[in-house]
């Protein structure tokens, strides 16, 4: 499994406790902003809105924030900003792919954070296109472990929704399906009970590159200094980190 599916865990199980969680809110928040604006209000008739809302949810973002960001938006409130989705490419320490996804109103000030964090951390920008193929556009989601639950069960709950694997990554279920399915997946797993932490659209990494303790370290350094950026939504990495070194990285 690659080692960004261990990081997504790992920092879903310290988001109670993140310092960072008003900037983590925002982030969320401008999400289901962007889905109110591109494809109406109305979760029930936009399901990548009623995805964004279940994850602005599940990382307790309040009600009242949520429902001004739809209303914003959806063009019912003034104050809307417009935003734009750009994604850019790196190469991290140890050859790593990085792809970092942007939802930015300046497009300048985003390509100038982005690439001072990626040449202060070790890495170096790369052309459009030179990374990216090292990837494939998928739906995970994560579902939480209970005693009784197997890869069997949540199969069975969410395969005729179109997903098309589930492994066991540690504290959690990974169930993948083509992005398109994403929000017909978690739908099927919320129906059977199952409890969802994470619904996202992701890159996941058709190659990896292994990493040592170290390595790794410098690796997450750089994500979490990317991540750290207002503008930036998600970093995606192909950095295949063991267990017992994600542990001894993210201690």
């Amino acid at each position: 499994m690659s080692g960004h599916s261990k990081w997504a865990t790992t920092k879903h199980k310290k988001a109670v406790v993140d310092a960072r969680r008003g900037k983590l809110f925002a982030k969320l928040v401008k999400t289901v902003e962007v889905a109110a604006k591109t494809g109406g209000g109305d979760p029930a008739g936009n399901p990548t809105l009623a995805d964004a809302i279940a994850k602005a949810k599940s990382q307790s973002v309040p009600n009242d924030n949520i429902d001004r960001a739809i209303k914003r938006g959806s063009g019912e409130l003034a104050g809307g900003v417009s935003y734009e989705s750009v994604t850019y490419e790196a190469y991290g320490p140890s050859g790593v792919a990085v792809l970092v996804e942007c939802l930015t109103d300046n497009r300048n000030r985003a390509a100038s954070d982005v690439r001072v964090a990626i040449t202060r951390n070790g890495g170096t920008p790369a052309d459009p296109g030179s990374v990216s193929y090292l990837f494939n556009r998928k739906g995970v989601i994560l579902i939480d472990k209970t005693p009784d639950l197997t890869e069997d069960d949540i199969l069975l709950a969410v395969l005729d929704a179109g997903a098309e694997e589930v492994n066991d990554v540690g504290d959690a279920f990974e169930v993948v399906s083509e992005a398109t399915d994403l929000h017909a997946v978690r739908v099927a797993a919320t129906e059977a009970d199952l409890t969802v932490a994470s619904a996202d659209i992701s890159w996941l990494p058709s190659v990896s590159v292994p990493l040592d303790a170290e390595p790794a370290r410098k690796v997450l350094k750089l994500v979490e200094a990317l991540e750290d950026l207002d503008d930036v939504q998600n970093v995606w990495f192909n950095a295949d980190i063991s267990d017992d070194v994600m542990e001894l990285v993210s201690s």
